[in-house]
């Protein structure tokens, strides 16, 4: 698995995981939907569901530390400063042997990492952002991948990045 293997494969995931409308009720929904996997699972984890930049759903599971809110605020940046997964945006700096600070971004605003995952609605683009924090990143991001793609009946097989 190379880093343009799972930009290709994250590309995919964005563009299937749109929504045909979304609404507040909605995101409570893909809020509670991340609630329920991560405490079947027993993930200590932060779900953060954001559009428009208000904070919609929130909550932080045990085994969360304080640093976790941070986390999600940071990577939460990243995909409203580029309309793309954190993860992208990482490995895409990665790629290019670049820092967000070669953007002249700040890390203690902006953190390029995965579990942050853009809210598309078909005609609109970006209104938000579903963020997941506590996992290493690539966890992070598949379990946000998963809500969503159980949320939109997509096939999550052909979606899930490679497990390393």
């Amino acid at each position: 698995m190379t880093i343009e293997d799972d930009l290709s494969r994250i590309a995919e995931q964005e563009k299937a995981l749109s929504f045909d409308a979304f609404d507040l009720t909605t995101a409570w929904q893909l809020g509670k939907l991340l609630q329920e996997l991560a405490t079947e699972r027993g993930l200590g984890i932060a779900i953060d569901v954001t559009l428009h930049s208000m904070p919609v759903f929130y909550a932080a599971l045990p085994g969360v530390t304080p640093d976790n809110v941070n986390w999600v605020r940071r990577k939460r940046n990243m995909v409203l400063r580029y309309f793309r997964s954190s993860y992208a945006s990482g490995l895409k700096l990665k790629k290019d042997g670049k820092t967000i600070e070669d953007n002249g971004l700040s890390g203690d605003d902006y953190a390029p990492h995965g579990g942050s995952f853009p809210i598309n609605v078909k005609g609109t683009g970006c209104i938000g952002a579903v963020t997941v924090s506590g996992l290493p990143q690539r966890d992070d991001h598949n379990l946000a991948v998963e809500a969503l793609a159980l949320m939109l009946a997509k096939d999550l097989d052909t979606l899930r990045l490679a497990s390393l």
